[in-house]
This record gives C-alpha cells, structure tokens and sequence, in this order.
C-alpha cells in the first residue's frame, strides 16, 4: 500500500489516484512496487531497480533506502531518475521522470520508528550493495547482531528516505489489439498541459 492521504490534487496525480484506486480494487499484489532507474556516471551505464514506494506527500514521492549504496551514489552524481509502475490487473503502466534527493532526516527518523523490528535490523546490519562471500555469511552477521541489544526504534544516519518530483508522466493503458492509449502530462511554464501519444 502506498499512502496517498496527502497527495496533490494537480492533473496528474488525480489521474494516478483512479489509476491506483482501480488497481487496488482489483487486488493487485504489489500495488507499490515501482522500478527507479538512474545513472552510473563511473561506469557510463543506466541502472534499474524496483523499490517499495511509501508515500505520495503533495507531489513529493517517497522510498526509503540505504544512503551507502550504489543507487543513492548514482543519485548524489545525477539527480534525475526515470520511474515506473506496472499494473497487470488493469493493464496499466503509469511512467515518471523526476528529480530526485533526501528527505529531511526527521521525516526519515519517524518513519524508521513505525517499521517493523526486523525490517529495521536488516536496514542497521546490511553494507547494501557491498560484496559478501556468500549469502550464509550474512546470515550469520545478520543472526549475530539479533542477539545483541540495539535499539531498533534509532535510524542509522546511512538510512533513509528519497523524495522524488516528477516533471512528466505517462499513463499507458493496453489493448487487446495494440490501439493502447497513452496519455502524457508534462510541466509548461508554471502549469500541467497533457497530450496524447500515439500507440
């Protein structure tokens, strides 16, 4: 679930909202799982990856991840992301660009203090991204920080959240016989225009 009790009533987002109420509807599993792709300026390469998004604040969209790792680096040296979601349920892909950057570190703290416990354990053991000779052996980090008392309410500084503002949507609606509509809303000057894409 992604919650959308605050977001935006811009063009846009009222059409994510039925796009997303309708998927939701029809239970569609992972209703907020959404690829993030950015830019490796080391190696010269585009990268991708579905994250859980948690939040629509306004037109602020919001995941939360491991600062150290790969992807935020990758978002640190280009501060622009493609993102998308596909629900199979309604046959709907709903595509993004962004800008992208950190929330705030209390908005960060108060969501690490709802999570659950061990997904909060997992945030403090995991050097995300980093190299482990195999997956028993972080299994077995992960086993030994368990039985040690930390604080799992105490967000690591090398944890938290990003918040992406889309400049440009797409929603993609799929025919049967190809005729997919495609409707895109993209910023002029200071307001939403919206056009149709031909399929």
């Amino acid at each position: 679930m992604i919650d959308i009790s605050k977001i935006s009533d811009e063009k846009p987002l009222v059409r994510f909202i039925k796009e997303y109420k309708k998927a939701h509807s029809l239970e569609q599993p992972n209703i907020d799982a959404i690829s993030i792709s950015s830019f490796d300026n080391k190696s010269g390469e585009p990268d991708s990856r579905y994250v859980n998004l948690k939040y629509i604040i306004d037109n602020k969209w919001i995941f939360f991840s491991n600062y150290n790792s790969l992807k935020a680096k990758q978002f640190e040296s280009v501060n622009k992301i493609a993102a998308s979601f596909f629900w199979h349920k309604t046959n709907c892909q709903i595509r993004m660009k962004a800008t992208i950057r950190k929330t705030k570190p209390k908005f960060s703290d108060d969501h690490f203090r709802l999570r659950n416990k061990s997904k909060n354990l997992l945030a403090i053991v995991s050097d995300q991204s980093n190299f482990v000779n195999s997956y028993n052996d972080f299994l077995l980090k992960y086993k030994k920080y368990k039985n040690e008392n930390i604080d799992l309410t105490l967000r690591p500084d090398y944890w938290g959240g990003f918040t992406f503002i889309p400049y440009y949507f797409e929603f993609w609606n799929g025919d049967a016989n190809r005729l997919n509509k495609r409707e895109c809303f993209y910023i002029s000057g200071d307001e939403w225009k919206s056009s149709f894409l031909q399929p």
